[in-house]
Order: structure tokens, then C-alpha cells, then sequence
């Protein structure tokens, strides 16, 4: 699980446009790529429930065997690559967001 906090005034505008923040404080959670509104208490009691009830592993390279055949190549296609080959893929995407914004 991933939590973050990210200024919707700044760099991360265009972040909480895409997710739908549109107030602060706007807790989010689930798949990144349909995250939802987290409605329950922000008191530490309500938020450790929640957390334990609903936010589970997620396919990701410590959990590989809850990955679907597709991210499960994707995911080792990656981990085959050099720490150099890496991080250049990762600045492009950097740069190619960078324009976008």
C-alpha cells in the first residue's frame, strides 16, 4: 500500500486533477488507476480499521503471484533490466509528463 501527500497547489496539480482532488484534506485509496474517496473517520482509531479491513497486497514485484499473466511479464521484463537502463526509462517518463503538464 502507498500512502502520499501531495500539494494540490504546486507540482501535484495536475495529479489531483487526474485523480478528482478538488479539496484538501481528500483521502483516496484502492488501484491507481481508479482510486476512491476514503468517507470514514480521520481519527487514528477509524483510520487503523480501515486499513486493516480493506487496503490488502497488491500485484507488485514482492507479490508477483497476485499479478495477472500480463503484469507478470511486464514485471519481469523490468527486474531483467540494468539498474542504468532503469533509471533512463524513468527520466523519460519524467520528461514526457514534464511536457504534458
Amino acid at each position: 500500500a502507498l500512502v502520499a501527500d501531495v500539494d494540490c497547489t504546486a507540482d501535484g496539480k495536475s495529479l489531483c486533477g487526474k485523480v478528482g482532488v478538488s479539496g484538501y484534506p481528500t483521502i483516496k485509496y484502492g488501484d491507481p488507476s481508479a482510486l476512491e474517496d476514503y468517507k470514514g473517520g480521520r481519527d487514528l482509531s477509524s483510520l487503523q480499521k480501515f486499513a486493516k479491513d480493506n487496503l490488502v497486497p497488491m500485484c507488485s514485484p514482492s507479490n508477483i503471484d497476485l499479478c495477472d499473466d500480463a503484469k507478470k511479464k511486464q514485471i519481469e521484463e523490468l527486474m531483467a533490466e540494468s539498474s542504468d537502463s532503469l533509471a533512463s526509462k524513468i527520466k523519460e517518463k519524467e520528461e514526457e509528463l514534464a511536457n504534458v503538464e
